[in-house]
C-alpha cells in the first residue's frame, strides 16, 4: 500500500438543509417547469420530502430508500428484472453480485470478462427485513452454507451458487431451504459497492494491525486510519482470504503470514461494519440536500437491479414508513453454521464442493424467528400458529447407516406428541452428513403468494430437532402418505425441552466524532457474541466446528470506524 501524509486541512462537506422551497426549485427543474414558491407550504408537501429523514442500518437500504424520490425524476435508472416467487410483505433479498461482464467500467482488480473471469455467484445474501413500528432487522446467509435446493432441479450446493441460475432461483432456494417469505430482489455489482463511497468522497476506516489478502489486493503495511476510496474500500468488503500479522515473530512477507479462520463469517462481520461507516458517512454529507441527492442517485442507481415490481411508489412509501430508523437500532445477524472439518466435500459421490458450512439448529430457525419476531409456535412466513405435532404424519430414514438409528429418532419424536407413520433407511449422501428435513406440496408458484402446509408442518418438525438440519423442498424425497420426511444425518438429536423465543442479546452505541481537518465519523457499534446452542453430537464431533456466533464482535485485527482525532492516511495504491 502506497499512502500520503495524514490528511489535513481537509474542509467538511457542506450539509445543506433541505426546504421546501428548494426541493420544489428542483423538481421544477427536472419536470421542465418554471421554479416557483408554493404559498399553501403544510397543504401540499412534496413526495421529495419523504426521504430527508431516513437512515437505515443496511448502507443499500440506506441508499434505495433515501433516495426513492429522486427515482421517480431520473425515469426509473435502476434496471429492472423479472423475478419469479416473490411473495407479499415487506423482505428484501440483497445480493452482492459476483459478475465481472455486467460491469460497466470493467477493472483489472476484479478479473477482468474479457480474460476469462465469467462466474457469476453471489458474496452476498441478505434479508433486510421491514417490520412493524418502523422496526429493521438485517440477516446475512453465508455464502459456503451447503442447502438441498441451490440450483434448478433440486440439486445441492452452496448458497451462493444459486445466482449462476438467475435471481428467481436464489429467491426460491432462500423460501425453500430457510422458510424466509422474500418480497423483493436488489443486486449490486462491485461498481456499486465502490461507487457508494466515491460518492460520498470516500471513508475512514482503522486498521489495528497489518493484513493482507491476495485476491482481494488488500494490503496494509502498518496500522492506522486510512482514507479509502471506492476501489480500496471494496477491497475490504471482497476479503476473505485473510492473513495477519499477530506479531513480529510472523516475519515481514505477508504471504506468509498466518491465514484467519472461518473466512465466510469473518467477511460478513467486515461487511456489517463497512455498511455501518458508509451509512454513518451518508447521512454526514448532506442527505436532505435535493441538488446533493439528485446527484447522488443518478450515480448509484445506473448500478442497482431491482425486481420488476420494486417500483418507484412502492419505495417512497416505505422510505415514509421507516424514516428516522438509526444504525445504532437495526440488529446485523448472522444465520449459525458449523464448518465442515474434514476438506472438500462430497455429496452424492460427487467431490470438490471445497469448504462448507452446515445449518445449525436450532440456533438457525431461533434466529430467523428473531428477525421476525415470533415465538417458536409460529410461522416466520404468516406469523401464524404452525400445526400440532400431531396433526399430520411424518416418516424418518436413516441417512448415515447407524444401527437402530431411524427407530430412535422415531421414538423420540413419539414422545412429543409426533405421529411417525413409517421408518426406513436411505444411502447417506456425504461425511458428515446432513440432516434433511422434506416437505412437499406445490412449489413456489411464480407469481402470487406461497401458502403451503407442508412447509408448515416441516417448520413444525424443525423446532424439535438439533444438529446439522436443513429444510428442503422436494416431493421426490417425502416418503408416500407422509407430510414430512425426516431423512437422518450425522449427530442428530431430539430436544429435550420446549424452547422460548430467543431474546436480543446484541447492545449498541453510537457516538459521533470529529477527526482531524473536521471530517466526521461514527465510533464502532459495539456487539455482544450472541451464542447457540452446542447440541451434543456436535460438541464431541471433531468433524464439525462449534456453532458460529449469530452477532459478531469484530476481531482484533478488523477495520473499524476511526476514533477521533486520529492521523488519516490516504491509499495510493493501485
Amino acid at each position: 500500500m502506497s499512502f500520503d501524509e495524514p490528511i489535513a486541512g481537509r474542509s467538511r462537506l457542506s450539509r445543506a438543509v433541505a426546504n421546501q422551497d428548494g426541493l420544489i426549485a428542483l423538481g421544477r427543474a427536472i419536470e421542465g417547469g418554471p421554479a416557483r414558491t408554493s404559498v399553501r407550504r403544510r397543504r401540499r408537501r412534496p413526495r421529495w420530502i419523504l426521504w430527508t429523514s431516513v437512515g437505515f442500518g443496511s448502507v443499500v437500504i440506506l441508499v434505495v430508500a433515501a433516495l426513492v424520490a429522486v427515482y421517480l425524476y431520473l425515469g426509473g435508472l435502476a434496471k429492472t428484472i423479472p423475478v419469479k416467487h416473490l411473495q407479499s410483505g415487506n423482505n428484501i433479498l440483497l445480493v452482492g453480485s459476483t459478475d465481472r461482464c455486467s460491469l460497466k467500467h470493467p477493472n483489472l482488480a476484479y478479473g477482468l470478462c474479457s480474460q476469462g473471469v465469467t462466474g457469476i455467484n453471489s458474496d452476498i445474501v441478505m434479508i433486510a427485513h421491514l417490520g412493524a413500528n418502523g422496526k429493521v432487522s438485517l440477516l446475512s446467509i453465508p455464502r459456503d452454507l451447503f442447502v438441498p435446493n441451490a440450483r434448478v432441479g433440486n440439486n445441492a450446493n452452496k448458497i451462493d451458487a444459486a445466482l449462476y441460475n438467475g435471481p428467481s432461483q436464489l429467491v426460491a432456494a432462500v423460501e425453500e431451504d430457510f422458510g424466509i417469505p422474500i418480497s423483493h430482489f436488489i443486486e449490486l455489482n462491485f461498481d456499486t459497492f465502490a461507487n457508494v463511497v466515491d460518492a460520498v468522497n470516500g471513508i475512514d476506516m482503522y486498521f489495528p494491525r497489518k493484513i493482507f489478502d491476495a485476491y482481494s489486493g488488500l494490503n496494509i503495511e502498518r496500522p492506522g486510519c486510512y482514507h479509502l476510496d471506492g476501489i480500496h474500500a471494496l477491497q475490504v468488503v471482497r476479503a476473505r482470504h485473510l492473513q495477519i500479522q499477530y506479531s513480529a515473530a510472523d516475519g515481514t512477507n505477508p504471504r506468509n503470514w498466518p491465514q484467519e479462520p472461518l473466512s465466510d463469517l469473518a467477511r460478513i462481520r467486515r461487511t456489517h461494519e463497512f455498511m455501518r461507516v458508509v451509512a454513518a458517512k451518508l447521512l454526514g454529507t448532506g442527505i436532505g440536500d435535493p441538488f446533493h441527492d439528485f446527484n447522488l442517485a443518478s450515480t448509484l442507481l445506473p448500478d442497482l437491479t431491482v425486481d420488476t415490481g420494486f417500483g418507484a411508489h412502492q419505495m417512497v412509501s416505505l422510505a415514509l414508513q421507516y424514516a428516522g430508523t438509526k444504525i445504532s437500532q437495526v440488529p446485523q445477524l448472522t444465520y449459525p453454521i458449523v464448518l465442515n472439518q474434514t476438506g472438500s466435500y462430497t455429496y452424492q459421490g460427487i467431490p470438490g464442493y471445497g469448504d462448507v458450512e452446515f445449518p445449525i439448529q436450532p440456533g438457525g430457525w431461533q434466529t430467523v424467528d428473531q428477525i421476525f419476531g415470533v415465538n417458536p409456535s409460529q410461522s416466520p412466513w404468516t406469523g401464524k400458529a404452525l400445526p400440532l405435532p400431531g396433526a399430520f404424519h411424518i416418516s424418518v430414514e436413516n441417512g448415515t447407516g447407524l444401527s437402530n438409528q431411524a427407530a430412535i429418532v422415531a421414538q423420540a419424536l413419539g414422545h412429543k406428541g409426533f405421529s411417525v407413520n413409517q421408518t426406513g433407511n436411505r444411502a447417506a449422501v456425504g461425511t458428515p452428513e446432513e440432516t434433511f428435513v422434506w416437505y412437499g406440496g406445490p412449489p413456489p408458484p411464480a407469481e402470487g403468494n406461497w401458502k403451503s402446509a407442508s412447509l408448515a408442518a416441516a417448520l413444525r418438525v424443525m423446532t424439535v430437532l438439533q444438529g446439522p438440519v436443513t429444510l428442503g423442498y422436494n416431493p421426490a424425497m417425502v416418503t408416500q402418505h407422509d407430510m414430512v420426511t425426516i431423512q437422518t444425518g450425522s449427530d442428530l438429536s431430539i430436544a429435550t425441552r420446549n424452547w422460548t423465543a430467543p431474546t436480543t442479546t446484541t447492545t449498541t452505541s453510537t457516538t459521533t466524532t470529529t477527526l482531524a481537518g473536521g471530517s466526521t465519523t461514527t465510533s464502532t457499534v459495539k456487539v455482544t457474541p450472541s451464542t447457540v446452542l452446542d447440541p451434543p453430537g456436535v460438541k464431541t464431533d471433531n468433524k464439525l466446528s462449534a456453532p458460529s456466533f449469530t452477532a459478531q464482535p469484530l476481531a482484533a485485527w478488523d477495520p473499524r470506524a476511526c476514533a477521533a482525532n486520529m492521523p488519516v492516511w490516504v491509499d495510493r495504491s493501485k
